[in-house]
């Protein structure tokens, strides 16, 4: 089955093109960063207004890329939620258009279920179950994977997703916009005798997380240091590394507490490479597995939703005529495959 894929939940615009038989055949993505930097974070006005102007471009070219005709794709899997309304909108309503001009089934995607499974798009793909580690500019979550749309929650954001800290926590040193990049960039020169900060709700049993108290600690450090370079590079290497110390914490106890053998990490922040080292390592010690999707399907795009789109039209789900975007979306409310 051929399904196109469409993205726009937030400040990426995300286009492929995948088959259940041949794999991913094309993909395109723009990134809207440049138009967001000079606020220091998303516009959400800005953002649906610029998913119109390239969503369209994008389809053609995915289309050109994988020269495939339109009478050629089976279906189209389009981002329904969570994400910016308006954002969502333009992806909603071009791809149910589409789907209705086409005469072919459309389904609505969770944008966190495109992430965890992007992983299987790769060659070496992770079997069920397994425990995802979802860390994005708008989520933190430990999710335990039975199946597609079998999922339990078992720790999330009380406050600030890790994506939101880092954002913040550039923005405190002058870094600018999307944070995480320019955070982990100065980090490598900074000195890791000069600062330790908090590890937060380490302490204390459970699976959830909490951001805000260390982002008011590296306020309050600034404060108090100054922010010369090198005290800036000092307190984004500990900021980092607090932030990465406590997912891998969670991530060991979560592989205790279900008694899985294998994790994946997916979303934005999972490009980071200090997390990645030290998951890497936290595994190696358990003889446990980890799985990531390659760095250019880390942050939003349309392969995952292709993807995930593809496995819920072939089991035959899809959606009724009209359509509407669903910004706030708990994944184990999907139903299952």
């Amino acid at each position: 089955m051929l399904i196109l894929g469409i993205e726009t939940s937030c400040d990426e615009t995300g286009v492929a093109l995948y088959d259940s038989e041949r794999g991913l055949l094309a993909d395109a993505l723009y990134s809207q960063i440049a138009l967001h930097a000079e606020y220091g974070g998303v516009v959400p006005e800005l953002a649906s207004r610029d998913h119109v102007r390239k969503i369209l471009p994008l389809i053609q070219e995915v289309m050109d890329k994988a020269q495939i005709q339109r009478q050629a794709i089976e279906g189209i899997a389009y981002t329904a939620g969570p994400g910016l309304m308006g954002a969502l909108l333009v992806g909603v309503a071009v791809g149910r258009s589409l789907a209705w001009a086409w005469e072919i089934p459309a389904v609505g995607v969770h944008h966190m279920e495109g992430h965890l499974l992007a992983p299987m798009l790769e060659n070496n793909p992770p079997d069920f179950p397994f425990v995802a580690l979802l860390v994005s500019g708008g989520h933190t979550q430990l999710v335990q994977v039975e199946g597609v749309g079998r999922y339990r929650l078992l720790g999330d954001s009380l406050d600030d997703a890790v994506g939101e800290a880092f954002d913040k926590a550039a923005k405190m040193m002058g870094l600018g916009y999307p944070g995480g990049p320019r955070i982990a960039a100065l980090a490598q020169q900074g000195n890791p005798e000069r600062f330790t900060f908090p590890r937060p709700m380490v302490d204390r049993p459970g699976l959830d997380f909490s951001f805000s108290g260390l982002k008011t600690f590296t306020l309050n450090t600034l404060q108090q240091q100054g922010q010369d370079e090198q005290t800036k590079a000092d307190v984004a290497l500990a900021f980092e590394q607090a932030v990465v110390d406590t997912l891998a914490i969670k991530c060991r106890r979560a592989l205790i507490q279900t008694g899985l053998d294998r994790l994946v990490i997916a979303g934005g922040v999972s490009a980071n490479t200090r997390l990645r080292e030290k998951l890497q390592a936290m595994t190696a010690e358990r003889g446990a597995q980890i799985f990531y999707p390659r760095l250019e399907f880390c942050t939003d795009n349309g392969a995952m939703i292709a993807f995930a789109g593809c496995q819920r039209l072939l089991a035959g789900q899809q959606e009724a005529p009209g359509f509407g975007a669903i910004p706030r979306w708990e994944l184990e409310d999907l139903p299952a495959v």
